[in-house]
Parts: C-alpha cells; structure tokens; sequence
C-alpha cells in the first residue's frame, strides 16, 4: 500500500493490516549529501515505506534563549536555536536533489516543514504534509499546510484531548485526509512511558482518520511499534540512523536498518500468530473435533423396541457417533436392535417407535 491509498482504503475488520512505516531521518544526515544518502539506502534495504527528514532553518523556527528540552546528557547543546542551526544547511535544492535519490531507491520522500517558505517548495516534492506535535497549537500553519490540497499527518505528541480536538476541527474545516499520530514528546521516552493505549483512545475519538504511532522509546527488541501494530497503528514513525553511536540528539534512540529488519521479522510471525480475526475452527483442529468431543454412548444394555431414558445414556469420546447436542432428541427414541453396553450410539440404530 501507497502512503495516499493509506487514507483511502478502509483497514480490515478481520485482520491486523501491516502498518505503513516512516523511517524519519530527521537531521541525522548532519549537513552530508553523502549521508542522506547511504540513510536512504538503508531505510529501503530494512524495509520502510518512507524517509522523513526534516526542513527548517534555526531563525525561522527558534529564538535565540530557547531552552533544551532533551536529555543533555546525550546531546549537550543548551539551546534549541545553537542546535537547530547546526542542521539547517539543507534547502530546496538538496531536497530535490534527496526526491530524487528516493525515487531512484523505490522509497517514498518526505519532509516536514517548519516554515512557509520551506512547505511551498516541499509541496512540489511530496504527497502528504507531516506536521510536528511541536506545531499542534499553530493554528495559521496549519491552515497554510492545508491549503495545499494534500492528506496531513498530525503528530499528538504533548497535547490533551481538547488541544488535539481542536486542532482536528481546523484540518476538517479544510476538508484535508488527516492521520493522526500518538507521539510521547519526550526523548528518549521509557517504555514504560510509551502510553500505547493512547493508540485505542484515538481511534474512539476520532474513528473517521486514520491512527498512527510516532515512536521516541530506544528502539531494543522493537516491541513497542510491534504492540502499536495490534492496538491499531497503521502508520509508524521512528527515527532512523546509520549509526547509533554517534553523539547527538537523534542517533542515540533511534533505530538503524538492522532493528528495521528485525522489527518485520517480529511483525510478520506474530501477524501470521494473529492471522484472521472471526471465531472458526481451523482445518488443524479437525482431529481434535472427531476424538476429542464426546458421542452418547449407551450406559447399560438395551433389548429391541425399548424407549431410551436418561438413565440408559452416558457421553463418552470419540465424537464418532450421536453428538450430545442431540441429546433431548434421543431421549423417547426407540432400539432398533439390541444394544450392548458403552455402544456409541448412532441414528441407524434408533426408531421413533
């Protein structure tokens, strides 16, 4: 599935659809062509949808005594604005350059802009706008966003119901698809604070879009998007990197292409453990339902012509014979023949009269 067709096909009701993912690169090609590059590569070769980068330039989107909220032990820079502008050489014409690049590697290009003048040239190069958690509240954004025509994927990181409520009612006021995207702002966000039934809680709220997962927990054993996938998330975001060592605010907690690999592996054993979401028996069960489910059997002998009490019948296995289902049926029937005791009964040895 395509990421528009995303916004247009209904999920399945009987069974949990592979989610669509988002490798989101962010900033970590750090200013080198050549490692966005290899960081597209990767993200196809571990099986993303997409790559996501990201667009801005520090002094359209911080002040300069805009604090740190990140874990400075990871990333020591104090200010949001020194950060930013160590990552803001990339521009229209490096984007163009990374489309490009991504259609050559059969992998969907994003980008989310932080600017108008950026979201006017990414209009031409994407399909769907990405807007930031950061950004819910930013109501003239995001009817600039909108007037483009295109889905939007809103990220909910940090918001209450009513913030995200009210930010839904100005996308539909502009008659936009819309993607909606748990997120935990925080980085890196404790497994235990990934709040994964926020996932549901969206979905009851606002059953008419479709439900993502923006994901910040280090990536590990990758369970987190993997209990994402089976509480709904159709959509999945994580940030991605070629190298995990590396210092800096989003290599650290994001995944690399080794942990996207094993994610679909993981997710392709337990969607097939899942498999079909109706009640039936299955074809391997079929032994089980001939010699694990009982038969009336007769509990004592039973001469020609005599009419069956309860107390002439038992239910033994194999199911081979009579079902007990059928038990108020036998009862009043009659022997066709002598029956020996612990007989499975069946229908060709009973008479109504």
């Amino acid at each position: 599935m395509n990421l528009l067709q995303l916004f247009d096909v209904p999920a399945p009701e009987k069974t949990i659809p592979v989610p669509y993912v988002i490798a989101e690169a962010g900033v970590n090609h750090e200013g080198s062509m050549d490692v966005a590059r290899r960081l597209i590569d990767e993200a196809a070769e571990g099986g993303a949808d997409a790559i996501k980068f990201q667009t801005y330039k520090a002094a359209t989107l911080a002040s300069k005594d805009s604090p740190a909220y990140w874990d400075t032990t990871k990333e020591p820079t104090r200010s949001q604005y020194e950060l930013f502008k160590k990552h803001d050489s990339f521009w229209k014409k490096e984007f163009e350059a990374l489309k490009k690049y991504c259609d050559g590697a059969g992998i969907e290009f994003m980008s989310t802009p932080f600017d108008v003048e950026s979201a006017r040239f990414l209009n031409d190069l994407m399909k769907v706008f990405k807007i930031s958690s950061s950004d819910i509240t930013n109501k003239p954004f995001i009817r600039i966003l909108c007037d483009f025509g295109k889905p939007i994927i809103l990220s909910t990181g940090a918001a209450h119901l009513h913030e995200i409520a009210e930010a839904v009612e100005w996308i539909e006021a502009k008659g936009n698809k819309l993607a909606l995207m748990h997120c935990v702002l925080n980085y890196p966000t404790a497994d235990e604070n990934a709040a994964l039934g926020m996932i549901p809680a969206l979905k009851r709220h606002f059953p008419q879009h479709v439900i993502g997962y923006s994901d910040h927990t280090l990536p590990g054993d990758m369970h987190i998007l993997e209990t994402a996938t089976l509480l709904g998330a159709r959509l999945l975001e994580k940030h991605f990197t070629h190298d995990k060592t590396l210092p800096g605010n989003d290599h650290y907690h994001a995944m690399d292409k080794k942990d996207l690999l094993h994610f679909h592996v993981r997710l392709k054993a337990t969607l097939a453990s899942v498999g079909s979401m109706e009640l039936r028996a299955l074809p391997e069960e079929e032994p089980a339902r001939q010699h694990a489910r009982r038969s009336l059997v007769t509990a004592r002998a039973i001469r020609a012509g005599q009419q069956l009490t309860a107390e002439d019948l038992t239910w033994k296995r194999p199911a081979h014979g009579i079902s007990p289902r059928h038990y108020d049926e036998v009862l009043g029937l009659h022997a066709r023949h002598d029956l020996a005791e612990d007989h499975v009964l069946s229908w060709a040895d009973l008479d109504r009269a």
